[in-house]
């Protein structure tokens, strides 16, 4: 419609999650049209963090180290273990403060029917993690989802196989809804009340 070129850069912006043709038209239109210095520097920014960014060797969040920020640091403890769905969870759940204990990354949840499952999920790593003896406590903070409940289930049963404490976050965080979404304070709540499953 509009040329090629600005063609391609509206489908290439509604490849971002809730951005649909219209958005992604006012979004090319207002980098094109108004702030083409702007343009550049997000092209940039993406190229760079295509490049440079990758998973962290413990907890599989995103990072440009071999260890992210979470896992370096001392003064985190070993013995909690949070495991997120996404690193968009983690960062929901440092945005609501209060834990101080350190995470495994899943990059998805249980899904057979798309072909997911414990190997994509790392569960192997997981459960390596678990044998070392340094987590007494496996926090599951996977979405209130089907597919979450089901992953949670799954991981609960290893976890406990090895004598590993397990809780699950509970109140706060509504059926159905996604870490991501959900404000700090619900969050902090929802991991201060967690219950043992």
């Amino acid at each position: 419609m509009y040329g090629k070129t600005i063609d391609q850069l509206i489908d290439a912006l509604r490849i971002l999650p809730g951005v649909g043709i219209k958005s992604a038209q006012r979004m090319a239109l207002q980098l094109l049209e108004k702030d083409r210095l702007a343009a550049h520097k997000l092209a940039d920014a993406i190229s760079e963090a295509a490049t440079k960014v990758g998973k962290c060797s413990q907890c599989r969040t995103l990072t440009e180290h071999e260890f992210c920020d979470i896992c370096s640091n001392p003064a985190r403890t070993d013995a909690q273990l949070c495991v997120v769905e996404s690193p968009a969870d983690l960062f929901a759940i440092e945005q609501a403060g209060g834990f101080r204990g350190k995470y495994f990354v899943l990059l998805g949840h249980l899904s057979p029917i798309d072909g997911v499952g414990p190997e994509q999920l790392g569960i192997d790593s997981l459960i390596n993690r678990l044998q070392s003896k340094s987590v007494t406590e496996l926090i599951l903070a996977t979405n209130l989802t089907v597919e979450g409940e089901a992953t949670a289930h799954f991981i609960a049963d290893k976890a406990k196989s090895l004598g590993v404490q397990v809780s699950r976050i509970a109140y706060g965080v509504p059926m159905g809804g996604e870490l991501e979404y959900v404000d700090g304070g619900t969050l902090n709540l929802a991991l201060q009340s967690r219950k043992i499953i």
